[in-house]
């Protein structure tokens, strides 16, 4: 798999790395934006969004919804994918279109062509929310990419090394931004800092939407 940016794909802004495998696609997003808003309201609509709750009793800070033929859940028996969301018993809201077709077009622009993600996760942000950092673990697939997909208000993406206590650097993300990971570097530890007092967007407000990618099954 080649993992280098195919320069004559889809081309954002400015194309930064971040690690090996890694790349932060500024305004890839961006002319998409107000309709990848609409999807997530229309996802949000059939699996609400909720405060999950770690299998050590902590609420998140962020709030999720997901979509896919898998949603990622937590509670006090751990965290896991299913293929039923469990405030409804029903089974995940399907990946819109536009959504499929941004992940796949991302991943090619970061050198990881046809990506067919499984679940995607939406998280919500609002004022001091975060995301520890963490590993993108419990897929069964690590050849394939993350893609993640900011949209919103700015906030201060951390990503590290394979080690927790690897220093992780940060990078500011804003409405449109995508980053994607793999390869040498799929399993980095990655979170962002809370959301700030003063970030807002002209469209969200002080809101932080966030779409991760993920092909969960080989």
């Amino acid at each position: 798999m080649n993992h280098t940016p195919d320069l004559f794909g889809p081309t954002p802004t400015t194309r930064e790395p971040l690690a090996d495998g890694a790349w932060l696609l500024r305004g890839f997003a961006l002319d998409q934006a107000d309709q990848l808003l609409d999807a997530i309201q229309r996802v949000a609509g059939q699996a609400a969004f909720r405060h999950q709750i770690t299998p050590g009793g902590h609420t998140m800070s962020a709030a999720m919804s997901s979509c896919g033929a898998l949603g990622w859940v937590t509670d006090r028996h751990g965290y896991r994918y299913s293929d039923r969301d469990p405030l409804t018993d029903q089974p995940w809201p399907k990946i819109p279109d536009i959504l499929r077709q941004l992940a796949a077009e991302a991943a090619a622009a970061g050198g990881y062509e046809n990506f067919e993600p499984d679940a995607c996760l939406i998280n919500r942000y609002t004022t001091g929310a975060k995301m520890g950092l963490h590993q993108d673990k419990d897929e069964e697939d690590m050849d394939a990419p993350i893609v993640s997909v900011s949209l919103g208000a700015p906030i201060r993406f951390l990503f590290g090394g394979s080690a927790r206590t690897d220093k992780a650097a940060g990078w500011k993300l804003e409405h449109g931004d995508v980053v994607v990971w793999g390869g040498p570097s799929r399993l980095f530890f990655h979170g962002v800092a809370p959301l700030g007092k003063r970030a807002e967007h002209p469209v969200t407000g002080p809101v932080r939407y966030n779409l991760t990618f993920r092909k969960v099954r080989i």
